[in-house]
């Protein structure tokens, strides 16, 4: 029998070899070590932070008062930067960044300059230098500048809202951040940059505000004008619907521009007298405080009161803005000649424990409701308190505290017939899918004045201007109605000699008004203080201002011969 021989060929070495070669590659492409996996992504790309296009902001008329624009941003990958070039960067990067950059850097990804400006960017760009790299982002611009900046607010260097509607509405005015991809190139000039998850989201949401633009700008025009002349410290602002409670314009002063960042250092600026600061309202509240005591018995419009210059309450003294005893005056007398003696006799008359309920359900001490943040709630005492000659004090505006919001809306129900409404700002906000998310509207509050109270104080009011102490707000444009008031301010519980608050709230047209307006010019020292010299002719200049730009209806011929006469 014949056995069979088997022979070992070399070719079965050779394809065991590269079986085990390309088994091994496979494994090392398709199953890699996730060590070497880290390592490769942080030598070959990185993930970049991005936000969103962040919402705009537009006025009741479609002006956009805050949006988003494409901007360079630059890094450095420190694997192909040299120190050497630094210096061609020098005068156009902060010393802090240069000194940086001028020594060794670590890693792969070093910020060189945050949303440049576009003339910086291009100087950047031709200078064409080795590990210098371009991203794009949005950068938040407010076209106007200084024009509404409290109310706007700003935003940080990353969109982040900081401060007024950019903080209070932040969640809405961005999507969610995502990423870019930065892929690391052999050659180390140019990566190549992808987007990652919702880097930009398919629409852009939006907020629709209650303020023209058009009356903003000229109440911040005269506000300006009128601090700067008497040497105030701060100074506010703001006009409403009083129909309604939708705010027309809201200014704080002083101003700051959100598109310049180093003014975003001075927190007194930063701050908005509107809605963040509690002053004494002084006889700017009497209108208000007469409302009450009529609603409640406390008075009648024919009763008279004799007022010295000089009236002892309980453990202190009430006395006349002008030192000079006022006779015998009628209720509405003492609203036209700002008699705080007489409010003294009104004010002894009320109950503690009733006054202060009513003051609460007017909206004083509380937080408003109005879609901002940094509202305060102002200052009044508990009624157990209310001792001795603090309930005259209160009459006149004195011994409590208010935001400007505040008594504006407290004012409204005086002009509208008796109805305290919610203040509103906003009309619309629509988020970024489209979707309508918030809708502002009118919300009354309650029925405060019997609408024969009210229209008895609107007629007083008229009489102040055409004959009190508001009478340099008189204008031939428009019948206007309005109360004036000059407070003392206190500090650690004493009034300070030579410190006051001027201010005058007013409304026109007097038979169908349409607007509302509140004006304040905190601590002059011109040597003028009396709201009626100071805030009465700024009120003036704003109205007429807002006739000649045809903001509402009046008799144009009539205006201009007033002024000619003038």
């Amino acid at each position: 029998m014949t056995s069979k021989r088997y022979f070992f060929s070399p070719w079965c070495l050779f394809v065991l070899f590269f079986g085990f070669v390309f088994w091994k590659l496979f494994e090392y492409h398709c199953f890699p070590d996730p060590r070497v996996l880290t390592q490769s992504q942080r030598q070959y790309w990185s993930n970049i932070p991005v936000r969103a296009n962040r919402g705009f902001i537009q006025d009741s008329r479609g002006n956009i008062l805050a949006l988003s624009l494409p901007v360079s941003s630059f890094f450095i990958d420190p694997e192909h930067w040299s120190p050497s070039d630094a210096p061609a960067l020098k005068e156009l990067i902060p010393n802090s960044t240069y000194e940086k950059i001028s020594g060794p850097l670590s890693g792969r990804f070093v910020w060189l300059m945050r949303r440049a400006d576009p003339q910086v960017a291009r100087k950047i760009l031709s200078l064409d230098l080795k590990g210098v790299y371009e991203i794009k982002e949005k950068k938040r611009e407010y076209p106007n500048g200084p024009l509404m900046a409290h109310v706007l607010g700003f935003c940080d260097i990353d969109d982040n809202g900081q401060a007024g509607l950019e903080l209070a509405w932040d969640s809405i005015l961005y999507d969610p951040p995502g990423y870019r991809v930065l892929v690391r190139q052999a050659g180390g000039r140019v990566p190549d940059v992808g987007h990652g998850r919702d880097a930009y989201g398919s629409g852009i949401s939006r907020i629709t505000l209650t303020i023209d633009v058009r009356i903003q700008y000229v109440v911040e025009k005269y506000l300006n004008e009128t601090a700067l002349e008497h040497g105030a410290k701060w100074g506010a602002a703001i006009c409403m619907d009083p129909g309604t409670g939708a705010l027309l314009a809201m200014a704080s002063w002083p101003f700051f521009n959100p598109n310049n960042r180093e003014e975003l250092g001075n927190a007194k600026a930063l701050l908005n007298n509107a809605v963040g600061r509690a002053y004494e309202p002084g006889s700017t509240f009497k209108p208000i405080f007469m409302g009450i005591a009529l609603e409640e018995g406390l008075v009648r419009v024919s009763e008279k009161f004799t007022c010295p210059a000089r009236l002892r309450v309980a453990d202190g003294f009430v006395t006349e803005a002008s030192s000079q005893a006022m006779g015998q005056l009628t209720a509405a007398e003492i609203l036209m000649k700002s008699s705080n003696v007489g409010m003294a006799q009104i004010g002894i008359r009320s109950r503690p424990f009733d006054m202060y309920r009513t003051l609460l359900d007017w909206g004083f001490a509380k937080v408003s409701d109005v879609e901002l943040r940094g509202t305060e709630k102002g200052l009044l005492a508990s009624p157990e308190q209310w001792r001795g000659v603090i309930p005259a004090n209160i009459s006149f505006g004195q011994g409590l505290a208010v935001t400007p919001l505040q008594l504006i809306t407290a004012m409204a129900p005086v002009v509208n017939g008796g109805r305290l409404m919610s203040p509103w700002l906003i009309q619309e906000v629509v988020e970024s899918a489209g979707d309508v998310i918030y809708k502002g509207r009118p919300q009354l509050v309650r029925e405060v004045l019997t609408p024969e109270t009210a229209e008895w104080l609107r007629a007083v009011m008229r009489d102040i201007v055409l004959s009190g102490t508001g009478r340099q707000a008189s204008s031939p444009v428009t019948a206007i109605a309005a109360k004036t008031g000059t407070a003392q301010v206190a500090e650690k519980g004493k009034y300070v000699q030579g410190r006051y608050v001027s201010s005058f709230v007013g409304f026109w047209p007097y038979e169908a008004p349409q607007y509302l307006m509140l004006l304040l010019i905190g601590e002059p020292t011109g040597g003028k203080y009396y709201g009626g010299e100071i805030a009465a002719p700024m009120f003036k200049k704003i109205v007429e201002d807002m006739a000649d730009l045809e903001i509402f209806k009046t008799d144009r011929g009539r205006a201009q011969r007033g002024r000619e006469t003038t």
